[in-house]
């Protein structure tokens, strides 16, 4: 667990924190859906929209952390792993958790359509 927190923290706090509980909120809203049988287009768009903006905001994270790894080439003088690490690694995290984010949505999505198209043949 601690290495799982260490690597949020690599990819930017504000970043991967905020995909995290995005995450959480898309999970509470598929598993609403599911019990209060609400396999609705609003339902699906959604954890849509949701999974989206978690993508985007990872993604946004890549860019300071490119950002921040040029800043730190730029004060060196000099490419050094040590200098770079950090923004690269901020650059790397943030968006898997946003893509992480987005897929989960996605496989939501598609069981919502699942049951929707389910209970219609019903």
């Amino acid at each position: 667990m601690n290495a799982l927190i260490g690597k949020l923290n690599d990819g930017g706090p504000i970043f991967t924190y905020t995909i995290m509980v995005l995450i959480l909120v898309i999970i509470v809203l598929f598993v609403k859906a599911i019990l209060e049988n609400d396999y609705s287009r609003k339902s699906r768009s959604i954890v849509a929209s949701i999974g989206w903006f978690a993508l985007a905001w990872g993604y946004l994270g890549r860019t300071f952390g490119l950002i921040m790894a040029f800043d730190n080439i730029a004060a060196a003088g000099e490419i050094t792993p040590a200098a770079t690490a950090g923004g690269l690694k901020m650059a790397l995290v943030g968006p898997l958790c946003g893509l992480t984010a987005f897929l989960l949505a996605r496989t939501f999505i598609l069981v919502l359509q699942l049951k929707s198209k389910k209970e219609t043949f019903d």
